[in-house]
């Protein structure tokens, strides 16, 4: 096999893997989408495969019409902000004084952190934990003790890690103490790794339910997932009684498609916020990287 027909044959298997991936991810939007738009009829039937079989916007319709959606869209949005936010700074400002060479505790620290990886107390004490500090009930349950994610210390730790140290010199012969560096050198030299943590923070906490479910009471906290999650039962435990059921209604229809826009509802913010931080994001991984 000559040079040149060894490349062709490269890139054809490249591009089909890329193509099969492509298809891959995009299989389960098109078909959502097109489950949410239909018409309520061929969705129930089993017709809808890929495309849109008629048209429908009931579902959407019923969906905003919810009162209950509005409330948990906004939870969802408060949690986000607020926790992205919160773990993004707080994330930064321990993982500062983890990369500085200077830290006498920080190889110590680090190897408490790392443990953490490898083994955790359970939900039952970590349940206790956040009892203990009186968070059960209220929307700082859901931030506080998620402040801090392992990884994203690591990665966040790893490119302080590559920045030069002879800047940090610099500054300080100039006079700049510890704060001034952190405010004026390395944040504005971390604007990727911020957007690689902000992304997998904010995508954690819009995503997540679990935590709203074990530690929220009242209906009025609920975030979008755990609206979304009431819905799918609803959906599913309708099906079951359809399977055995000679009738149809216009209710069980619409309730089984609803499903599908408000799953469409959920993962419009992150698909749009995605594109703007990407840049940030690939970059970021990638400087995070150069150095250990």
């Amino acid at each position: 096999m000559t040079s040149k027909t060894y490349d062709v044959f490269f890139y054809i298997v490249i591009y089909s893997v890329c193509l099969l991936a492509i298809i891959v991810t995009l299989y389960p939007f098109i078909y959502v989408f097109s489950m949410s738009i239909s018409d309520p009829k061929a969705v129930a039937a089993g017709r809808v495969l890929l495309f849109p079989v008629g048209f429908s916007l009931e579902a959407y319709r019923q969906v905003t019409s919810d009162a209950a959606i509005w409330r948990s869209f906004y939870n969802s949005i408060w949690y986000t902000v607020v926790a992205t936010t919160a773990s993004v700074i707080c994330t930064a400002m321990m993982a500062y004084p983890l990369s500085r060479p200077q830290f006498f505790a920080r190889r110590f620290i680090n190897v408490m952190v790392l443990i953490t990886m490898f083994f955790g107390g359970g939900l039952i004490p970590f349940y206790q934990v956040v009892n203990a500090m009186g968070l059960i009930g209220s929307r700082m349950a859901l931030v506080v003790p998620y402040l801090i994610g392992t990884w994203n210390l690591i990665l966040c730790r790893t490119f302080f890690m590559s920045l030069p140290e002879e800047m940090y010199e610099a500054a300080k012969i100039d006079g700049a103490s510890e704060f001034d560096i952190i405010l004026k050198i390395t944040v504005p030299l971390s604007r990727q790794i911020i957007a690689v943590l902000a992304i997998f923070y904010g995508v954690a906490n819009w995503n997540g339910w679990f935590a709203a479910m074990l530690f929220l009471r009242d209906a009025d906290l609920y975030p979008l997932q755990i609206y979304l999650r009431r819905i799918l039962i609803q959906a599913n435990t309708a099906d079951a009684m359809q399977s055995w059921s000679q009738f149809a209604n216009f209710n069980f229809l619409s309730l089984l498609q609803i499903k599908y826009a408000v799953i469409i509802v959920g993962s419009l913010p992150m698909i749009l916020v995605y594109p703007f931080l990407q840049k940030y994001f690939e970059k970021g991984i990638m400087l995070g990287s150069l150095k250990g």
